[in-house]
């Protein structure tokens, strides 16, 4: 069988934690035979971080010439299809399928979140994107039904995250134990109130268990800056930690007693290693994981305005909260290789 060029194109390479571990899951399940050509807001670092060859995402002369010399067009993962952070994202990921398929490429739609599509044109648009892939691998039910109303045949399974290689994080044991991580990004839902109250509950919670707290951004232009505000105000011992390897990061929660999470993939990576998760859910895909997951939490919306309500609640999910059982996290990495079996059934016949 001989080599099949094959393009990449995700949000990568623009710092998120969560989309670079898609990639890094991507090229962990890629056949072989097949050369992934990456497109990627920072071909550099993702061409030194993977040993892949990368293009610009942004310049059409170099993402034509690179569609044109491959043979299949790989979209995914994650909530790429979605008009709630941006008009102009799913257009770009439309767009850039047309071509695909105008110059003759398979296309396949991997691992994908699809919605909230709140404007009708985003909607049709998105509907007829996916009819016209080949093969389509969906990460949540609510995607799949999606689909199924559209009459666009779709194959169903765990992000695939959960099949993600960890790697250790130097350094980490040295931390003192026990280890709470931390995950917030910004939102407009997340008002300066509710990340006082938070600061405020996290600060009595940190004095109750003595841990050391975590702070981990998952994309410095969202993350970070909330973070140094919690960690200025925290009295115990505590760490901003920021990982540039997904499958780093995805290593951290091995040493981590409890997440508390907004991130849907920090959500993922900490069960995936046996943590209790609380999860403060911004969107639809987050609130679906801790209903299947039977994560506890929030919506940014319900947070009590009382710090002591909050820290009496997590310190219930710290002392008593159930992590998942080695059993169930085989279970969703096992099922999550379905994305896997999909890509070398589809590339077997290209």
């Amino acid at each position: 069988m001989g080599q099949i060029r094959a393009v990449l194109c995700g949000y990568y390479g623009k710092g998120n934690g969560g989309d670079e571990a898609l990639l890094a899951s991507l090229l962990q399940m890629l056949p072989p035979n097949v050369k992934p050509l990456v497109l990627s807001g920072n071909p550099r670092e993702t061409k030194q971080r993977y040993q892949v060859e990368s293009y610009d995402r942004m310049s059409a002369w170099q993402v034509f010439q690179v569609i044109r010399s491959a043979q299949v067009f790989i979209w995914g993962g994650g909530s790429l299809m979605q008009d709630v952070t941006s008009f102009a994202s799913p257009m770009y990921y439309a767009g850039l399928m047309g071509l695909a398929r105008q110059l003759g490429l398979r296309t396949i739609a991997w691992a994908q979140g699809i919605g909230p599509l709140e404007r009708p044109i985003i909607r049709a648009i998105a509907k007829q994107v996916f009819a016209k892939c080949e093969l389509v691998s969906v990460r949540d039910r609510a995607s799949a039904n999606l689909l199924l109303n559209w009459q666009t045949p779709c194959c169903l399974a765990p992000d695939p995250v959960w099949a993600l290689e960890s790697l250790p994080v130097k350094g980490l044991w040295d931390l003192p134990a026990p280890r709470v991580a931390v995950t917030l990004r910004q939102h407009p839902q997340l008002t300066p109130e509710r990340i006082a109250i938070l600061t405020k509950a996290l600060v009595d919670f940190q004095k109750a268990t003595q841990a050391f707290i975590l702070l981990v951004p998952f994309q410095k232009a969202k993350d970070l800056a909330i973070a140094q505000s919690i960690e200025s105000q925290l009295p115990g011992a505590s760490k901003i930690l920021t990982l540039e390897d997904p499958r780093e990061l995805k290593g951290l929660f091995q040493g981590v007693e409890m997440a508390i999470g907004m991130r849907y993939h920090s959500l993922i990576m900490a069960a995936a290693h046996e943590c209790r998760c609380f999860a403060l859910s911004y969107d639809p895909k987050v609130s679906q994981l801790m209903q299947e997951l039977s994560i506890p939490g929030w919506k940014l919306t319900d947070i009590p305005d009382e710090p002591k309500l909050i820290t009496q609640t997590w310190l219930d999910c710290y002392a008593n909260g159930d992590s998942l059982s080695a059993v169930q996290i085989q279970s969703l990495v096992d099922r999550s290789l379905i994305h896997r079996d999909l890509l070398t059934q589809a590339l077997a016949a290209s």
